[in-house]
């Protein structure tokens, strides 16, 4: 069995091995056993038939941050919640001391698909001088969501990113890139996407679960955004704007991406982006703009949900942009291709930025595959993980009419919630790997069936997550500074192990 080859890391004093002689042992079960607790004995001796072997040499990425979005929807849920329940929420997620413990969140600049209509910070066609720049609609929604963070979480900080332009920097003078029954949008210039409307599919980005093949089928053959230069400045001037905007409301900005999903063709807020327009606008006005005028702030190349390598490789072949750029994005068929990306990359910082939405079910199965994401990202080597909607009501319906997964269901005929399986997935790695936690060992898609992290906390001791998705009872073995953990997992189970 294959394990993670993991890049060096210098290992200081305080964070020393402390040899481990029992665990707290915390489980989720199908069967609706949420958080059972018990204490495993470790035994002296390395196993033969250890998954892996930990030791202080082990030694991995710094784990830093886990993360989720700020969505209107989310806000539109949130509102219907009794007070007590809101309080309770927003404990759970965020406080240092609660279940979820995110310290880091994502923005949409402009709306996104969880949006309930569409808006921009400026749609007055023409504003190159952004005048009429505001923020108005997310004073209404998305800034009362993150001040209710903030009051468990004073200290977190925000990355933005956009799913569309304004519709009058476009290309097509609209937000969606397709037309569609969800959307007004002209089916007369849907070809000019590919240069032809053959080929056009809407709903490719909903396929769900693992998405085989080829993402995108085809590459788009222009850019969306205008690529005249008094357009891309106005653009990168914009993004400094909406950065001073939410300072202005004691909002921590410190990280922008340039576009969400480059390669989503869809009928709600999208922009598809050459390679050619990428390296164009990040290089020459994104990249410039934000060091002139917010220098403080990252700029990272993604969001990636392409699992077309070769494309990606186009894009950081440019060594200018390389040098402008401090990490990588990757969500969605992304994944597939960040362990040869992070191979010939190794000094960028890389982040999975959204977890996958699912199909509505917020079901025991959308757990196991949030569960194996997360374990397969962190072998990949991210260092940041980033949720997306967190509450939602049954269904989670979009107004562009895609069923979506979150972490809490609300039910409003009777105004209570659910946690749901992915909550618990979740929450199994967020309270094992603290950030600061030095990564020592992880399995992903080498062995789907029982993806498991090997964490080392900032005061010196491991943790172990680990899932069982098969329909039997499963040994795990694992070797950790010559003691071994023997342990059996129940059939569709989530695990964490405390050792001390």
């Amino acid at each position: 069995m294959k394990s993670l080859l993991l890049t060096a890391s210098i290992v200081t004093a305080v964070s020393l091995p402390v040899y481990p002689q029992s665990a707290t042992w915390y489980s989720t079960t199908s069967d609706g056993d949420t958080w059972s607790r018990k204490t495993v004995k470790l035994t002296k001796g390395p196993a033969n038939k250890s998954i892996l072997r930990i030791d202080s040499s082990s030694t991995g990425q710094t784990f830093r941050h886990w993360g989720t979005t700020f969505n209107e929807l989310d806000w539109d849920t949130f509102v219907q919640l009794p007070h007590a329940v809101r309080d309770s929420v927003m404990y759970n997620l965020f406080s240092p001391d609660g279940d979820l413990r995110f310290s880091r969140g994502r923005v949409s600049m402009n709306c996104n698909d969880y949006g309930r209509s569409w808006w921009s910070c400026d749609e007055v066609a023409g504003d190159l001088e952004l005048r009429y720049f505001n923020i108005n609609r997310d004073k209404t929604s998305i800034i009362p969501l993150i001040r209710a963070a903030q009051h468990y979480r004073p200290d977190i900080t925000l990355w933005a990113s956009p799913w569309s332009p304004p519709s009058w920097m476009k290309i097509n003078h609209d937000y969606p890139v397709v037309s569609s029954k969800h959307n007004d949008a002209d089916p007369d210039i849907d070809y000019l996407l590919f240069g032809s409307a053959e080929d056009i599919n809407e709903d490719e980005m909903k396929f769900l679960g693992e998405r085989r093949g080829k993402f995108p089928y085809r590459l788009a053959t222009q850019d969306y955004m205008i690529q005249d230069p008094r357009y891309l400045q106005a653009y990168a001037n914009y993004f400094c704007k909406f950065i001073d905007a939410y300072a202005a409301e004691n909002i921590t900005i410190d990280m922008i991406i340039y576009q969400n999903e480059a390669y989503s063709y869809t009928p709600y807020p999208g922009c598809p982006w050459t390679t050619e327009g990428t390296i164009r606008f990040n290089r020459d006005y994104l990249a410039p703009t934000l060091r002139r005028m917010h220098p403080e702030v990252k700029l990272y190349l993604g969001t990636f949900n392409t699992n077309r390598q070769d494309h990606v490789e186009s894009i950081l072949a440019d060594e200018n942009l390389r040098s402008k750029t401090d990490g990588l994005a990757f969500q969605w068929e992304g994944r597939e291709i960040m362990p040869e990306i992070r191979r010939q990359y190794p000094d960028f910082h890389y982040i999975c930025s959204e977890s996958e939405c699912g199909n509505g079910d917020m079901d025991w199965k959308a757990g196991e595959h949030t569960f194996f994401l997360i374990a397969d990202n962190i072998a990949n080597g991210i260092d940041e993980w980033y949720n997306w909607n967190f509450l939602l009501p049954r269904r989670g319906t979009s107004p562009w009419g895609w069923d979506q997964n979150a972490l809490i269901e609300f039910n409003p005929e009777n105004r209570t919630i659910r946690y749901t399986p992915e909550y618990y997935a979740v929450k199994h790695f967020s309270q094992a790997i603290p950030a600061g936690s030095t990564i020592a060992g992880a399995v992903g898609r080498d062995n789907a069936d029982m993806p498991l992290v090997v964490a080392r906390t900032p005061h010196g001791r491991y943790n172990v997550v680990a899932a069982n998705r098969t329909d039997e009872a499963r040994p795990l073995i694992l070797t950790i500074e010559n003691m071994e953990l023997n342990v059996i997992l129940a059939p569709h189970s989530f695990n964490s192990f405390i050792l001390r």
